[in-house]
């Protein structure tokens, strides 16, 4: 009697359940791309898939990064996971840019980067990444005039 009074209450709730798992999916056409944030170099996109980047929590975001793209080396406070979603995305450790080290993370990889070590990146073409973990997202150039946000601006043409 008790595993068919469990078993009916299971079944009520999986209308809940369903409900709830309609509401946290989210499909590819209904990401908002836009600008990545002035801490990231230039010419990439960034969609906030959930959670928000810029306060405590968890949070998942995917960048887009053009051919060529780099990211000078740097950390993060907190532990970073990025899966390559498309194209590829070279990575390495260290304090110092060298493309001769590292690897390239193909479609469907994944690496982690801990806490404050130092690392870096680039694309030889196109590449979709996604990157989650706790917030706030925050990234610290282990040389401050690699910071997009410390470049000086730049003359307007008269």
């Amino acid at each position: 009697m008790e595993r068919t009074l469990v078993a009916a209450l299971l079944l009520a709730a999986l209308p809940t359940v369903a409900s709830a798992m309609d509401q946290i999916a989210v499909q590819p056409n209904a990401l908002k791309w836009g600008p990545a944030p002035a801490s990231l170099p230039t010419g990439s996109q960034m969609a906030v898939v959930n959670g928000d980047p810029g306060k405590d929590g968890p949070y998942v975001v995917r960048v887009r990064l053009p051919a060529g793209y780099k990211i000078p080396p740097h950390t993060h406070p907190t532990a970073e996971n990025v899966t390559v979603l498309s194209g590829s995305f070279n990575i390495a450790m260290g304090d110092k840019f060298d493309p001769k080290k590292g690897e390239a993370v193909r479609a469907g990889g994944f690496f982690t980067a801990e806490k404050d070590m130092q690392h870096y990146g680039w694309t030889t073409r196109p590449a979709v990444i996604q990157i989650h973990g706790m917030g706030p997202f925050a990234i610290n150039y282990v040389n401050p005039n690699d910071d997009p946000r410390n470049a000086k601006p730049t003359a307007k043409k008269q």
